[in-house]
């Protein structure tokens, strides 16, 4: 027959209890891990099944660095549920925008972000404002109370008037990210100062 185990005051075997103890602390590590992977694969699953993630922006499991050289490095797409969940109703005015990067499709020379911005929503299926004033867009569509994928960004532009673009995710940094025409003459996707932004708008059919 073999000797009894030696057990601690306490009734336990020493060496079974930290063996256990450091047993538990693992397992509820891996169920915290799997559980926050869980979350966040939902989210990405959304997002792709929404449109959002594509050919110009990635989504990883650290926060996601977008793809699109014209953003930079440090810009992030927010998973669904997070500050930049929507209804995702106007994507396709967001695909219609990316097609024009890098050009002027409008033909003028200057003062044409609001020209672009008409021309997208009117390619896409709605109505846009007819005006080529930056501002005309503040009264256009429904108003909301802050930046979402799809919504239109109206913002001050100092002494040289207004600016108009389409966002389409959300830097690091907190700031949007927007496609517009007329920023160095051309239609790029960058992000510009949230603080500059006084008026966000879903277009309505």
């Amino acid at each position: 027959m073999s000797s009894p185990q030696m057990v601690a005051p306490g009734g336990f075997g020493s060496s079974n209890v930290a063996a256990e103890a450091r047993a538990g602390r693992a397992h509820r590590a891996r169920l915290r891990h799997a559980a926050q992977a869980s979350r966040w694969e939902r989210g990405v699953a959304q997002m792709q099944a929404r449109g959002l993630a594509n050919a110009n922006a990635s989504v990883a499991t650290d926060a996601s660095v977008a793809t699109n050289s014209s953003v930079g490095p440090n810009a992030t797409v927010t998973p669904a549920g997070g500050a930049m969940a929507s209804s995702f109703t106007s994507s396709n005015v967001v695909a219609e925008a990316r097609r024009y990067l890098g050009g002027n499709p409008t033909g003028r020379g200057s003062l044409w972000c609001a020209r672009f911005m008409n021309m997208v929503l009117q390619h896409s299926g709605y109505r846009g404002t007819g005006s080529d004033m930056a501002n005309s867009f503040a009264n256009y569509g429904q108003r909301i109370s802050g930046p979402q994928v799809g919504a239109i960004a109206v913002m001050s532009r100092g002494r040289r008037g207004g600016h108009v673009g389409i966002i389409t995710g959300i830097d690091a940094s907190g700031n949007p990210i927007m496609i517009s025409g007329n920023n160095g003459n051309r239609v790029r996707e960058a992000p510009v100062s949230r603080g500059r932004i006084y008026a966000y708008v879903m277009p309505t059919s």
